[in-house]
Order: structure tokens, then sequence, then C-alpha cells
């Protein structure tokens, strides 16, 4: 029997656990996010299939996603608990499916571990399982690796199950843009397009050390890696163990003032060292989010002296970030990471440089 990879990818999940709750609105385009009103400032958690053909998606503004919304689609608030629970179910669901590891990405999706010579049959009936313990749908990706199996889950979407391996990797991923490829984002992109690589193809074939000369010596190994569909094989069931704790808060009035900006970096820099402190890891490091009106986003760090336990620390060294903020500028959203030293033991499972685990 094969080694198999499979991502299971839960279908528009936040979307389809409020079409449980509300079957009402099965068919409606609904758009999850913030507090449910769309005149306040919050983005789009999810949306469901009707409301993305009218190019709504993730991460954009309420405000926007409401004047590209149809006269009967519903904006409901975000509901964590809910979300987390339905996760909870799924998870448990797959973990009982024999002869399966489960390692968690996302509440909404996963990667399964499993040696068969079916891995079809393996997919078919996790996402039996999976329907019938909670009335949910997911797509599943079949892969020789992580990288291929996530990748895969794209095109089984939505309900179905596709299967990329070194095999067919260049047939179906050769000639596609360098930012269908998991962990490219416009920015990486770009910076390939300035050396000719637009493809996935022409990503293989680049020169590596070209690519370490633009990239770095570990990411561009990497990138190059990755346009073959190059990634790690092995699925591990062990927590993952957090870099950082964050907090961030979108303001319904522009911040105008520098005491305004100070008093929001003291409650959030306190909100994520105490979210660090309940782990008993110092932090390390601290980084600064903001958003200028009208929508410009920037993101900066400050390594600390020493690892520190002191929540005085970690605010001090917010509010230096803050001192550089632009004057004048008013700030519509604010964020603060702590990024933690690692435990002693580290982090036993292999991991990828870019999101994590892939």
């Amino acid at each position: 029997m094969a080694d198999w990879v499979l991502h299971v990818d839960m279908d528009q999940f936040i979307a389809a656990v409020e079409v449980l709750r509300r079957p009402e609105l099965a068919g409606v385009p609904v758009i999850v996010g913030g507090r449910g009103d769309p005149t306040e400032r919050a983005v789009v958690s999810t949306a469901s299939y009707e409301a993305r053909a009218f190019g709504i998606g993730s991460g954009m503004p309420l405000k926007i996603a409401a004047r590209k919304a149809p006269e009967d689609a519903v904006f409901l608030p975000v509901d964590h608990e809910a979300y987390e629970s339905a996760s909870t179910q799924v998870m448990e669901t797959l973990r009982a499916l024999p002869g399966v590891v489960l390692e968690v990405i996302e509440w909404d999706e996963c990667f399964l571990g499993v040696s068969t010579d079916d891995p079809d049959l393996v997919a078919r009936a996790a996402q039996t399982a999976v329907l019938e313990a909670t009335e949910l749908h997911c797509s599943v990706g079949i892969g020789d690796n992580k990288v291929r199996a996530k990748i895969a889950t794209e095109f089984g979407k939505p309900r179905g199950v596709f299967r990329l391996t070194e095999a067919n990797w260049f047939e179906v991923m050769g000639e596609r843009s360098t930012r269908e490829l998991w962990g490219v984002g416009p920015k990486v992109q770009k910076r390939l397009a300035a050396h000719g690589i637009d493809t996935v193809r022409d990503l293989a074939d680049a020169d590596e050390s070209e690519l370490i000369a633009e990239f770095g010596p570990r990411m561009g190994v990497w990138y190059h890696g990755l346009g073959a569909g190059i990634g790690p094989a092995v699925v591990d069931d062990t927590p993952w163990v957090a870099r950082s704790h964050s907090r961030e808060s979108t303001f319904q009035q522009n911040l105008t003032t520098p005491a305004e900006v100070e008093a929001a970096l003291i409650e959030l820099a306190t909100q994520a060292f105490d979210d660090c402190a309940a782990e008993g890891r110092p932090v390390i490091r601290v980084h600064l989010k903001v958003r200028y009106a009208p929508f410009e986003t920037k993101t900066f760090g400050r390594k600390l002296a020493a690892p520190t336990v002191r929540r005085e620390d970690v605010v001090d060294a917010a509010r230096v970030l803050g001192a550089t903020l632009d004057a004048g500028r008013e700030v519509r959203l604010l964020g603060v990471r702590a990024e933690m030293a690692m435990p002693e033991r580290g982090d036993a499972v292999e991991r990828t440089p870019v999101r994590g685990r892939i």
C-alpha cells in the first residue's frame, strides 16, 4: 500500500454553518462578517457561493460587499462559538476514520495521512462521514505530499475529490500562473515576474541560485521546489506550537490624535501579552500593524533587548512603535502581535517556510 496525503477543506464553512441554523437561507447570498451590519467597518469572514458569484469574498470590507450584493443578500454577524463547535465535530468525525492520522490546519481544514491502495475510497468515506455527522459538505484533495494535496482541493470544489501527484503535476499546473501555488501571494508573484518567471513551469525551471539571491537561502529553495510541487509528505498529529499571539481592532471612527492611538495600542498590547503569558512563554519581539485612512496598511516590528515576561516591556515596545506612525494621518485599524520564544523542547514537526505546516 502507498502512503497518501488527503487535504479536507470544508465548503464555505462559516456560511454553511449559518445556513444549517437558518434553512430558509439556502440558495440566498449570505455574507458573514463583523456584527452583521454592512454600514460598519468590518470585513467579510466568508461568503456563500451565491454571494461569491457577485464578486464578494473573504477579507473584503463589508461596505464594498454591500455595494456588490443583490437586494436579497443577507448579512450575518460572526459567531465564533458556533463555528468552533462545528469544527470540533468535524475533526472528531475525521479522527475516528480507520487507519488515518489527522493534522488540523485551521478550524475548517485538515490533512489526513493514510496508507491505502485506494485513496479515492478514503476521500469519499471522509466526505460521507462528515456529511452524516454534521450535514456539512467538504472537498478533498489527494496528493503524494501536503503541497499537492492542498492545491488539489481547489480543483475538487465544491463537494468533489481531485488527485494531484508528481505524475500529473505539470499537466495540471505547468502553464498556470505562479499565483495559483499555495503560499505565493501577489507580492511574491510580482517579484518572480521581474525575473521572467510567470508560470509554474517557469518556476520549476528557474535557476535556484537566482531565487536564493532574490528571496534568501530558505525561501529561495522553497519557492524553487514549489514550482515542481515538492513539499513535506508526513502527516503529524502533534499539536501546533503557536509562534505568536495578536490582537487588532478596526475603529468605527478614525483615530485622529496621538493620545487616541497610544490608548488603543496599550489596550491591544496588554491583551496580546496576556495571551502569551497564559502559555508561560516569554515575548521576544513586538509587531505593529496600522491601517491608515482610507485603506493603506503597513506592518513593522521591534526585537526586544531580551526575552521578557513583563507586561510593561511589551506595552512600552508597542508605544515606541506607535510613536513612529505618520503624524497627522488618521488611523482606521491597529494591531499588535507579540512573538514568543519557542519552548525548550522546540517543535518536533517538520514545518514549511510558508503558513506553518503547509
